[in-house]
């Protein structure tokens, strides 16, 4: 199947039939088009306009930041991506639901709960036409099993993003390495995945791709690929898709909301041939040079079709840059993290401290900065309260409003926690600049500034982030007041179902090894 030569006819039928037809003219002139676009495995410092030492340049961020806002302290709420990507949907941290470490696959059930409110369907009640276009990765339910070779490509699949608010979807099922390898669209498989893959090692060390030759049997570690699946060619493909909505968006009454959940910089670095070996970063650079470049289509869509100066355009990544980001600084003296510790599953900074840039001409001031903690989870109130939508107490419970940040980006908002989240499931709660990590005591080496623990209890690091952005002096015995307080505070925040305010809501309190310091009734 060529992709190119597809029709989009689906995304013409789903403009017209997804909203509600009284919504007026007026109301697609005061509410903004909101478009997110989430990247994978991005690190702070892989946006050349807040990393003037980087060794590639991103003149479509670099837009961002000198025609938006720029929030320095802005958070995945998890160091991975299925809860990354639970988090920003829902306002809600995903440790809450069963998953309490670690990432999904491709094929089962939804991790984001029947009837929970998400960014999309809140804007689909309030009128939008919403849309996803990307790489969902929270896990939908094909028909059969591959193990016993019983699928059924030609049934609808469920639980997707079309049960979780979304009138159209086009795109992949998770990461490349997770298998089934195929455009989706709506509730479709395109082109059935019935051959087989698995990583092949690239040129750079640590490195894969998910290149042909594909195979008819299935082996060990093989993931199911659909025939015609090149890795090169899913950026494009997407973003072309992200473009022809955009255009026939443009020509509706109703407002729309895209989310756009790019497959780039996480491996493979499959880069499209037209920009390999364009940088000075190898082949990393050269994904990411191809990633600013689709962003860049996104952007000028928007300003062709006339609506750049009322849409709010939020730009983002899942977690910090994946491990390999130790090669680019050793061999190209780059670095994705900046002068963070970590990267891509770590709870320090580097795990999860994330590009996070808004624009929005209408409302805000152009090359505004802001250095106050924010999260993904904040999202949903923040585009509940633009909207006018009052959230229910059931919905984004760790989710605060950044829209009076945007207005004045010397706002603060009081009482506001936020948590982050590893691989592992370790946690860590900020409070302004103190920082404490809550780590457990067993196995894994430990660096020299940590507290080594008796067996099964936990390890604690208080960090000052204004001193000491790099986490490397532990205050934990210097200011035991704080730590005491902000141990009471992760812990109400776990026990109340809520970090905002609100009353008690309900959580999954099942298998939860990495609580040491507290007891859930």
């Amino acid at each position: 199947m060529n992709i190119k030569k597809m029709k989009f006819s689906a995304i013409t039928v789903a403009l017209f039939t997804c909203c509600n037809l009284s919504i007026s003219a007026q109301n697609k002139k005061s509410n903004p088009n909101i478009v997110i676009i989430y990247t994978d495995d991005q690190g702070i410092g892989d946006v050349s306009a807040l990393n003037p030492n980087a060794k590639f340049k991103t003149p479509n961020m670099d837009r961002l930041v000198n025609e938006g806002m720029s929030f320095m302290d802005g958070h995945s709420s998890d160091a991975v991506c299925t809860p990354s990507r639970y988090g920003l949907l829902t306002g809600r941290y995903s440790w809450r639901t069963l998953l309490k470490e670690n990432v999904l696959h491709a094929d089962g059930p939804c991790l984001i709960e029947k009837d929970r409110m998400t960014i999309a369907s809140m804007l689909k009640d309030k009128g939008y036409a919403t849309a996803m276009i990307g790489k969902w990765h929270l896990q939908m339910e094909f028909v059969g099993d591959v193990k016993t070779g019983g699928r059924d490509w030609s049934k609808p699949f469920t639980d997707g993003p079309i049960e979780k608010g979304f009138d159209y979807f086009f795109g992949i099922p998770a990461s490349m390495n997770y298998g089934i390898l195929t455009y989706l669209e709506n509730d479709r498989v395109l082109e059935p995945p019935t051959l087989f893959t698995k990583k092949k090692l690239d040129v750079t060390p640590r490195t894969y791709r998910m290149t042909p030759p594909y195979e008819t049997e299935k082996q060990k570690g093989y993931v199911e690929v659909a025939p015609s699946f090149n890795d090169e060619l899913v950026l494009e493909t997407l973003t072309n898709r992200a473009v022809e909505y955009i255009g026939a968006a443009s020509k509706k009454v109703e407002p729309f909301f895209l989310y756009l959940p790019l497959t780039s910089p996480h491996l493979p670095h499959c880069t499209h041939p037209d920009f390999q070996g364009k940088s000075d970063c190898g082949n990393y650079g050269d994904f990411m040079q191809e990633t600013d470049y689709r962003l860049g289509q996104v952007l000028d869509a928007l300003k062709a079709n006339g609506l750049e100066e009322n849409t709010l355009v939020l730009f983002t990544s899942d977690n910090g840059a994946e491990t390999n980001y130790e090669y680019q600084k050793k061999t190209y003296d780059h670095y994705s993290s900046m002068n963070f510790k970590g990267g891509k599953r770590d709870i320090y900074e580097g795990g999860h401290r994330v590009p996070f840039l808004m624009r929005w001409p209408k409302v805000i001031k152009a090359g505004t900065v802001v250095n106050e903690p924010v999260c993904q989870t904040d999202y949903l109130a923040t585009i509940a309260e633009i909207v006018g939508v009052k959230l229910p107490d059931t919905a984004a419970e760790d989710s605060y409003s950044l829209y009076s940040m945007m207005k004045d980006p010397k706002t603060k908002i009081e009482d506001k926690i936020m948590v982050n989240h590893s691989f592992t499931g370790h946690f860590a709660i900020r409070e302004g600049k103190w920082k404490l990590n809550m780590l457990r005591g067993s196995g894994g080496s430990l660096e020299p500034t940590m507290i080594v623990p008796r067996q099964g209890e936990a390890l604690y690091e208080l960090y000052d982030l204004d001193k000491d952005p790099g986490e490397v002096k532990n205050l934990y015995f210097e200011y035991p007041e704080v730590v005491n307080r902000l141990k009471e505070k992760i812990t109400a925040v776990i026990k109340n179902g809520r970090s905002t305010k609100g009353p008690q809501q309900p959580f999954v309190k099942d298998n939860w090894e990495q609580l040491t310091w507290m007891k859930l009734n």
